[in-house]
């Protein structure tokens, strides 16, 4: 993991702090260059912040339809891939897309965090929910 690019910490700070546009900036630009397997990997967690980025907005039906894609494209990563709990990711996802698709009110809906393997970068001062263990 010691080979990731800084923006990888940047980006779980900033979807982990519900910074979810700035979250998109910087997975956009790591999804651009990454080649496979990473490239849909980037590309569902993408998906998952912009979806997240549009409950913030109030459009519901463009998360749904993001939160769908994003865990459609992470199952194949299913349980873990590279720095990413993959499993806990898509779990609070799809519980997530249920309160949505049932219409539950807003203080029910989960709040998504990533949590990570092992620490990522700490030169950036991430807080990647890794608690060592």
């Amino acid at each position: 993991m010691n080979d990731l690019p800084p923006e990888v910490g940047q980006a779980v700070l900033e979807f982990n702090q519900g910074e979810f546009y700035a979250c998109h900036d910087t997975l956009e630009a790591l999804w651009t260059e990454a080649r496979e397997p990473e490239r849909t990997f980037f590309q569902g967690v993408l998906q998952l912040a912009v979806a997240c980025y549009h409950l913030q907005n109030q459009n519901q039906r463009g998360a749904v339809l993001l939160l769908a894609e994003g865990c459609r494209r992470l199952n194949q990563y299913w349980p873990a891939y590279s720095w990413v709990d993959v499993a806990s990711l898509v779990e609070q996802a799809q519980a997530l897309l249920e309160c949505l698709q049932t219409n539950q009110p807003p203080q029910a809906w989960p709040k998504l965090h990533i949590v990570t393997l092992a620490p990522i970068s700490p030169s950036v001062g991430v807080d990647d929910g890794f608690d060592g263990e």
